[in-house]
């Protein structure tokens, strides 16, 4: 009998301290020495987590606006903390940084920040030991992944406050940023307590446990943060990579959650999904580090894995990124309670759990700086001095980049690889390289021989070997051809006889500007540039006459217009003293989207005259995109980014459950993103048929393809996947392997666009490079105009895939036009606006948007 309540006592024990204990108002109370570690004293004047929020870190998920507050108390009461903000959200919620140091690193951080540039530099004396360690932590880059920013809490809190570290910080700076997605996590934080209980249940249908789409993963406009370190597409990654580069910590922490029924995980990785860019010697740090992971673990009986999953491959993430710049990046994840209590087959999963062990592994990864201080400062100059010597050896001095007819795209290559501190030249004279035409302005050289030099070759290498066929993410980032750029390497010959000069901090866009006679009866511009779609919608916004040419058309200048082109001109009924005013808004808009305009002399041009039948009318696009569940959120955010960051242009967001009682007349134009569609029944599917059959324009992409097949709306056809039969016995153990190695995780495919069909307007050649994800191998339709867009037999451009695969895509549509009544539908097999950085591909769907309402008939299948 006593061995019997024994039992039962322990049993209620661990219950009370691993998980929650019930007070009489069915709150879960969790004393504040469940999550510190032992052995250690707090000065009393830094305030508790509890003293200022009123509950305990893991009661509730904490709200952003309280973690400021709580960081600005710590920063008022300790002599260790400083705080400050260095950016904003879209949502324009603050980007804050929590310093903390010794007192007397306060007064030289500028110097400590200084010196520690010079471990870029391959010739510097450093004495590793005198320079203090930097140990970041970046919290819940995924916004409803809780667990991380309320355990930064707790490590501010710590940090700040235990009297036991405080000659540790004499050497080591802490940075903890508690939240880099704040936009995602409003969303989340603010469904979980709104649906918390008082009494907590783990039903894992509850209702806390289900967030509404597009939930709190992505930013503002849904994008998955952690794949846009590299891209820095949005002020959240721009801010945060720029306070890296101003820092270059040795050590950053990168925290996160997976799924439920799992333990915790830390790096190292899969081995054989390491870069091979990253040197070994970084993995090795990774490896010592673990060993403290361990130890940390290991004395609270906590379970963890490390090398089963995950990858060091795409340097987008933020545990990746660090590693290609001399730091050593960690993941860390956490099995998510996603809310404050979940069943899982370890048993219930409390959030205050979570919590708990996303703070141990920032305290085991603050001992590991704490005993090898001086080996990281090492690792990092010689990451850069051996990055000087390959750099020597290597027979490519630098690439050169950029586009005759477009501006635009160059630049914001250029300035994307600035942000990471890659010195960036802009070319001064027109040079030729393996017959190319580079132009004076529009063009670009980056040197390789400079600190980035391995950051450089991951964003213009193009690697088809790989040591591994499974990818956690892309296996190909090439970045000039998701710009769709020329580009090439140069040798030294080359390069030393370019007349460059080096981009300058107020580095812009440059401005367009009106070209020609003062007197006008029409302005035109070529529709190569990439902001043309936001110029012609401002003009058609503004009321005036907009058309465009579906012939080329030569003014008297002499400059010939493409296809495409667009001419401006006044409406029949407009008085004559806008002209004036249309002028003046031609010269602003010019200079902002960095377009010339052509001021047309006389409606009598060679060839086609302005008043040609060739130059229809456009239609202001009215567009819906469709959202809400089953749709893919990530899809449909960059759509919305596309069109209402970078376009100004109105969009409405149609969520899915609304489009039975909507009234579509509104729209010219319905874009539905890769999804299942299964919320739509048959009489709304027969709704969007009759629309679109109205004159409409209906663009579609992956999955909705077949969705609109199943409905009999639009008939694409795709091949067949093979059932293919297993020859032999093989190893169950191989399954997984061999599976997931016919995955198109990410890969840049040479393709083909039809640059005289209105969806290939503004390409100024038929050469094109296509992303693709998926393994949906769309037919070429029967109508011989309907595929605009296609894949060539030269196939990969760039990344991995499968022999089978491979074959597969060859000659396959990538873009298919079908005809519904007097309406469209614009085909998508892949996807043209893939995490905001193919500026290539882009022009292919705002073409669709806008060049659709032209398409004739007869060249639909």
């Amino acid at each position: 009998m006593k061995k019997i309540i024994l039992v039962i006592s322990l049993a209620c024990f661990a219950y009370s301290n691993a998980f929650a204990q019930r007070s009489p108002e069915g709150t879960a109370e969790i004393p504040l020495s469940y999550y510190l570690p032992e052995g250690f004293t707090y000065n009393p004047e830094v305030p508790t987590p509890k003293s200022f929020l009123g509950y305990e870190v893991g009661e509730w998920t904490i709200d952003y606006g309280q973690v400021i507050r709580y960081f600005e108390a710590l920063a008022a009461s300790s002599t260790r903390v400083s705080l400050e903000e260095f950016g904003k959200s879209h949502e324009k919620r603050p980007q804050i940084l929590l310093t903390i140091t010794a007192p007397e690193n306060f007064g030289k951080l500028d110097e400590i920040k200084e010196d520690r540039q010079s471990l870029r530099d391959a010739k510097a004396s450093i004495d590793y030991a005198a320079m203090p360690v930097v140990l970041q932590m970046g919290y819940s880059v995924h916004g409803n992944e809780a667990s991380a920013i309320n355990s930064a809490v707790l490590a501010a809190y710590h940090f700040a406050a235990a009297n036991e570290v405080a000659d540790d910080l004499e050497n080591i700076i802490v940075l903890i940023d508690p939240l880099l997605n704040p936009d995602g996590y409003a969303r989340y934080s603010t469904w979980v307590n709104a649906h918390r209980s008082m009494n907590l249940n783990g039903d894992p249908n509850n209702r806390e446990l289900s967030e509404a789409w597009p939930g709190g993963r992505g930013n503002h406009y849904w994008f998955d943060l952690n794949r846009d370190w590299l891209l820095v597409q949005h002020p959240e990654s721009q801010n945060r990579v720029a306070k890296f580069q101003e820092w270059l910590p040795n050590i950053y922490l990168d925290f996160h959650e997976m799924g439920t029924n799992t333990t915790f995980f830390f790096q190292p990785a899969i081995p054989s999904r390491d870069h091979p860019l990253i040197p070994k010697n970084i993995i090795d740090m990774t490896k010592r580090m673990a060993d403290y992971h361990v130890k940390e673990f290991d004395q609270s009986k906590g379970l963890y894995f490390a090398k089963e999953r995950f990858d060091e491959y795409y340097f987008g993430y933020g545990s990746t990124y660090p590693d290609i710049q001399g730091s050593v990046g960690i993941l860390f994840e956490q099995a998510s309670s996603r809310g404050h209590l979940q069943e899982s087959d370890f048993g219930l999963l409390t959030f205050a759990h979570t919590v708990k062990n996303q703070f141990k592994a920032a305290l085991s990864s603050f001992a590991a700086a704490a005993d090898i201080k001086g080996d990281f400062n090492k690792l990092t100059h010689e990451f850069y001095k051996d990055a000087a010597n390959i750099a020597a050896s290597d027979p490519e001095k630098a690439y050169i980049f950029g586009s005759e007819v477009d501006a635009a795209r160059g630049y914001h290559l250029a300035d994307i690889l600035r942000q990471h501190q890659v010195k960036v030249f802009e070319l001064n004279e027109d040079i030729t390289v393996n017959g190319v035409a580079y132009k004076g302005g529009k063009a670009y050289i980056v040197p390789t021989d400079q600190p980035q030099y391995r950051l450089i070759k991951a964003m213009f290498e193009v690697r088809n070997e790989f040591k591994d066929s499974l990818f956690y993410d892309v296996s190909a980032w090439t970045l000039p051809m998701s710009f769709n750029l020329d580009y090439a390497g140069l040798n030294s010959r080359i390069y030393n006889l370019a007349n460059v000069s080096p981009i300058q901090e107020d580095f812009a866009l440059t401005a367009g500007e009106l070209i020609g006679e003062d007197d006008a009866v029409a302005y035109a511009f070529g529709w190569e540039s990439y902001y043309a779609p936001k110029l012609t919608f401002e003009l058609i916004s503004k009321g005036y006459l907009v058309r465009t040419s579906t012939e080329p058309l030569t003014i008297p200048t002499g400059k010939r217009l493409n296809r495409g082109s667009i001419l401006v001109g006044l409406k029949k009924d407009a008085p004559k003293s806008d002209w004036s005013k249309l002028e003046n808004d031609l010269d602003s808009l010019a200079k902002v989207t960095g377009i010339n305009i052509h001021k047309i002399s006389t409606g009598y041009t060679a060839g086609y005259n302005v008043g040609s039948p060739t130059m229809p009318v456009l239609k202001k696009p009215e567009v819906a995109l469709v959202v809400g569940t089953g749709v893919n959120s990530l899809e449909a955010g960059e759509i919305w980014h596309l069109m209402d960051k970078r376009m100004d242009m109105t969009i409405t967001l149609l969520p899915i459950e609304r489009i039975a009682g909507a009234d579509l007349s509104r729209y010219n134009v319905l874009v539905m993103p890769n999804g299942t569609y299964n919320a739509l029944n048959k009489s709304q599917a027969e709704k969007i048929k009759s629309w679109v059959g109205q004159g409409n324009t209906l663009i579609a992409r992956g999955n909705a393809l077949k969705w609109l097949s199943e409905q009999e709306i639009a008939t694409f056809k795709f091949k067949e996947e093979d059932e293919k039969k297993e020859e032999g016995l093989k190893p169950y153990a191989d399954y997984e392997k061999n599976t997931g190695a016919r995955l198109t995780s990410g890969t840049i495919f040479h393709g083909k666009v039809d640059t005289t069909h209105p969806l290939g307007y503004g390409f100024d050649q038929e050469k094109i490079y296509l992303f693709r994800n998926n393994n949906l191998f769309l037919e070429p339709a029967k109508n011989p105009y309907a595929n605009p867009v296609t894949y060539t037999s030269e196939g990969l451009a760039s990344g991995y895939v499968h022999p089978e695969n491979l074959a597969k895509v060859k000659n396959t549509a990538s873009t298919q036009v079908k005809k519904v009544g007097s309406g469209r539908v614009v085909g998508f097999v892949d996807n043209p606006n893939f995490r905001g950085i193919w500026f290539g591909t882009n022009k292919l769907f705002l073409n669709a948007v806008f060049m659709g309402q032209i398409i004739q008939s007869g060249t639909a299948d």
